[in-house]
């Protein structure tokens, strides 16, 4: 049955063409959103920033930024979070966009003019002004040449072997500079953030060969280990259980200064710090619960929780009650309404932002030298860039119970933020 929304696409060749005609016009659409980004920074240029400096050596008001390569005009530094708003993304997406748009159209033209012209899709020509950024501008016209008739067509490894080759003949110091600081691109990542409700989280990392051997060998001997005291777990489960117990091994030993003859060592408990709600059926124990856990944002079964928490020193905090009010006559923020607010709004405050709470400033909604207090109703978590945003520019916003904020941008967006939720009140913002 052909769907209805589908008009005269009764064969095979019309769905085909159908389909092929709304592809064309979301490139279309996507061009024309880079396009608006260019547009933007071009109406916030530098020369739009206050001059005023800061007193103390800290920068705290507004300043220009480059958010191109080198030759791009510098743009207002809280520009982009009011085009990031209008369009559902982050502020460090929306500057990412911008710096797109920038790259493309002052340093890689010819491709920006195939783009326009729908040969270039919108994320290959993104994806190449994110590899060009950092080339000098006579490298960046170099690749921006060598690919302006083949852009389209060629594959990505071959556009990176030109990147780097254009790196090297244009910019050998910084060649030489990266490829003495590849090093640094070696990495080990714990994705506590991406953890299951089954309580396993993914571990990946980029290791020195020699490094990774170690660990390899060490692994493999744990695993062993384990087999020889009767585990029957697979062999990558008992890799996996090894490497927890290796961690533990570790951190076991507390190296104290030498005294006496010898060095005196204390083995510690395992310590395990989490902030962890609990649903009423975890306290019971009357049917299986779910911890949330704040860190990771994750849900996880209370038994997994037990799991952790079985050989641990636990520590348990007075529950704070979101729905109290508190008050102080002071400026300064006392521990526990930083806490209730970090509990009430688990991220910051600003529309789009996801930045933990844990890692922002407790902002007064209205200034405490407005007149605005110094309680529970009137606190919100705002990382420091939209902490600064929202005191140096036209943001306001107000806080309509614990955890919702009501935004105003300078040209008219309305948005909500509901705990972790963002959504646009206002399609469009009021003709100036």
């Amino acid at each position: 049955m052909v769907d209805p929304e589908l008009p005269d696409c009764d064969t095979p060749a019309a769905v085909l063409a159908f389909a092929q005609c709304r592809r064309a016009a979301v490139q279309r659409a996507e061009f024309d959103v880079l396009d608006a980004a260019l547009a933007w920074a071009a109406m916030h240029p530098a020369e739009s920033v206050s001059d005023a400096a800061s007193t103390d050596g800290w920068i705290f008001a507004e300043v220009a930024v480059p958010l191109g390569g080198e030759g791009t005009p510098l743009v207002a530094e809280f520009a982009p979070m009011e085009l990031g708003a209008a369009l559902g993304m982050s502020t460090d997406s929306a500057r990412a966009l911008v710096g797109s748009a920038l790259e493309l159209a002052h340093r890689l033209p010819r491709t920006w003019k195939m783009m326009r012209a729908g040969v270039v899709p919108v994320w290959k020509g993104r994806r190449l002004a994110q590899l060009t950024l950092a080339l000098p501008p006579e490298g960046a016209d170099f690749v921006d040449r060598q690919l302006a008739a083949v852009v389209g067509k060629v594959g990505w490894a071959e556009i990176e072997r030109l990147v780097d080759h254009a790196r090297a003949t244009f910019d050998p110091e910084g060649a030489e500079k990266r490829r003495r600081q590849a090093a640094d691109g070696r990495r080990f990542e714990v994705r506590t953030r991406d953890v299951t409700h089954d309580g396993t989280a993914w571990v990946e990392g980029v290791l020195d060969l020699a490094d990774a051997l170690d660990l390899d060998a060490a692994i493999r001997h744990g695993a062993e280990e384990l087999a020889a005291l009767g585990s029957t777990e697979s062999l990558d489960v008992r890799r996996s259980m090894a490497a927890g117990e290796l961690a533990r091994r570790q951190l076991a030993f507390d190296l104290r200064a030498e005294t006496g003859e010898g060095a005196a060592s204390v083995v510690k408990p395992r310590q395990v710090v989490i902030h962890v709600h609990l649903s009423e059926a975890a306290i019971s124990r009357d049917e299986p619960g779910v911890a949330h856990i704040e860190e990771t944002r994750s849900i996880v079964s209370t038994e997994q929780v037990r799991d952790w928490c079985g050989d641990a020193q636990v520590v348990i905090k007075p529950v704070i009650d979101l729905d109290a009010h508190h008050h102080t006559d002071a400026y300064a923020v006392p521990d526990k309404l930083i806490e209730q607010a970090r509990l009430a709004q688990p991220v910051c405050a600003f529309p789009w932002c996801e930045r933990p709470a844990r890692r922002c400033d407790t902002d007064h909604v209205v200034a405490h030298g407005a007149g605005g207090s110094t309680c529970s109703c009137n606190l919100a978590p705002l990382c420091r860039r939209h902490h600064r945003a929202k005191t140096h520019t036209a943001w306001t916003y107000d806080k309509t119970d614990a955890a919702t904020y009501l935004w105003r941008s300078p040209h008219g967006l309305h948005l909500i933020k509901d705990g972790g939720t963002t959504r646009l009140v206002t399609a469009h913002p009021p003709d100036d």
